[in-house]
């Protein structure tokens, strides 16, 4: 049984710069194929680390003949881009089985196989044991997508067609026990290891690796896909592992800038003792790791960011969202205002990046509200800061609301990246939006002041992301969006 995973040709992020992370999904679901399944053989082929296009992509499929082709489920934005991954591989043999999954195929299964016969299963929700499933199902099955398809019937947590119909099998339960998991399959993409890379952040020299400590989340901001996806469940790895995955990441193989992926990094003694252990290993002068947190929970806990910040925590993205209190309601957010500023001023004061992220576009939003974030911002001074436009992700209460009260004015998944305006508010057309994100960047990294001081501050991390986006024109594509 022959598998293939493929992280397909796909364009990054403009907003965050230059990036390329190794495909941590995939990865891990090999690695457990790896582990569960008897005579399995599994392959990766990262296309963005080998520079592989669509043609020499459709070549690499045929010269492994894989009985199945997964495809990284990316984000809604990329949904199409899977579905041509998937479409080559038909193309080369109609009888391989083609996979989807992640968040958007999850939300959008009944659509998904009613628009795009060129899936024939997709693993909805947790995908490591159900895709496992999957595999044993087909193994003994002849060479041909339709019997395989029989054998799908007590396989839960899949959606598929068969004969003309679409089925949706029972949800699996989450996994109990998150250690139960190998480490994910870096292995698999040896060769490419030391191309990851983030370029703002750490430099195109600097070699880069996800570690995840934990999946879900148990706060429900409306348009977050991430809490529904979980089930409103936050489950962690413990200190020590996340800590050894550190460590095998950099030890094995070179990574020096590790993004600790949880949806939201709960501060705490579970913090405090990552980081014991992370400096107990003697690797946080040669590591800096980043993470992604709550506001109100930084503040709570800065007594914790000195030993944090010793091993190797140098950059935090803060959910900042907005200044208006009304909006972080409309959220569901949990945090006020000033759960913002004091947030980024603990992280200035121990030496951490503070980088925040405001979201435009909520219905009540004005010219005037989106003027005074722009003035907030400016007066909170943190040391980046990114916007996006509010985005009714499929599987999230405010794509429900919005479907429900026909605010949707675009379905095309591609422009569901944040950075495309997708429904106007109640004073504010998409143009108007459109023009209104330019304007916060402009606002921001186009004042000469903050240019000056960040350009030649003291902060190297400053001083080389203000260089860094001095030369990438991320303000005049933004511009050209309009």
């Amino acid at each position: 049984m022959r598998i293939l995973f493929i992280e397909p040709p796909k364009e990054t992020w403009f907003v965050m710069g230059e990036y390329l992370s190794p495909p941590l999904g995939i990865i891990q679901l090999a690695a457990y194929l790896e582990r569960e399944v008897e005579g399995v053989e599994v392959e990766v082929l990262d296309c963005n680390a080998q520079q592989i296009d669509w043609k020499t992509m459709e070549d690499r499929i045929a010269s492994f003949s894989p009985n199945i082709v997964a495809s990284s489920a990316l984000a809604t934005c990329n949904t199409y881009t899977v579905v041509r991954t998937l479409e080559t591989s038909k193309r080369v043999n109609p009888n391989i089985l083609t996979v989807a999954g992640g968040q958007h195929f999850t939300a959008t299964a009944q659509e998904s196989l009613e628009v795009y016969p060129e899936i024939d299963v997709i693993v909805r929700g947790e995908g490591e044991e159900t895709l496992t499933e999957v595999v044993r199902s087909v193994t003994n099955c002849v060479n041909d997508v339709n019997e395989i398809k029989k054998a799908f019937a007590e396989v839960r947590g899949i959606s598929f067609s068969y004969n003309g119909k679409i089925f949706h099998n029972p949800p699996r339960p989450l996994i109990k026990n998150l250690e139960d998991l190998p480490y994910p399959g870096y292995h698999l993409v040896r060769d490419s290891m030391k191309k990851y890379h983030f370029a703002a952040m750490a430099g195109r020299s600097t070699p880069h690796a996800l570690v995840e400590g934990s999946r879900g989340c148990f706060h429900n901001c409306t348009f977050c896909s991430q809490w529904n996806h979980w089930q409103g469940v936050l489950r962690t790895k413990s200190p020590k592992r996340i800590a050894d995955e550190m460590e095998f990441c950099y030890r094995e193989f070179g990574s020096r800038f590790i993004w600790l992926t949880d949806d939201n990094f709960v501060f705490g003694r579970r913090a405090e003792e990552l980081a014991d252990e992370i400096l107990r290993r003697g690797i946080s002068d040669e590591i800096m790791w980043f993470t992604q947190a709550r506001c109100d929970d930084l503040v709570k806990n800065e007594a914790l960011l000195p030993k944090l910040r010793k091993s190797g925590l140098r950059w935090v993205l803060l959910g900042a969202e907005s200044p208006r209190q009304s909006t972080l309601e409309a959220f569901k957010k949990g945090i006020k205002p000033q759960d913002i500023t004091g947030a980024v001023r603990a992280l200035k004061r121990n030496d951490i990046f503070a980088h925040t992220m405001f979201i435009i576009g909520e219905r009540e939003d004005t010219a005037e509200s989106i003027a005074q974030l722009r003035e907030f911002t400016n007066d909170l001074d943190p040391d980046m800061a990114i916007f996006g436009i509010l985005t009714p992700f499929p599987g999230t209460e405010l794509f429900e609301e919005a479907k429900r009260n026909g605010w949707i004015e675009d379905y095309n998944w591609s422009h569901y990246d944040m950075i495309h305006a997708i429904m106007p508010t109640k004073t504010l057309s998409r143009r108007q939006l459109q023009e209104e994100l330019y304007n916060c960047y402009k606002h921001f990294f186009g004042s000469w002041d903050r240019r000056f001081h960040g350009l030649f501050s003291t902060n190297g991390m400053v001083r080389r992301i203000y260089w860094y986006m001095a030369f990438r024109g991320i303000i005049n594509q933004l511009r050209d969006m309009v």
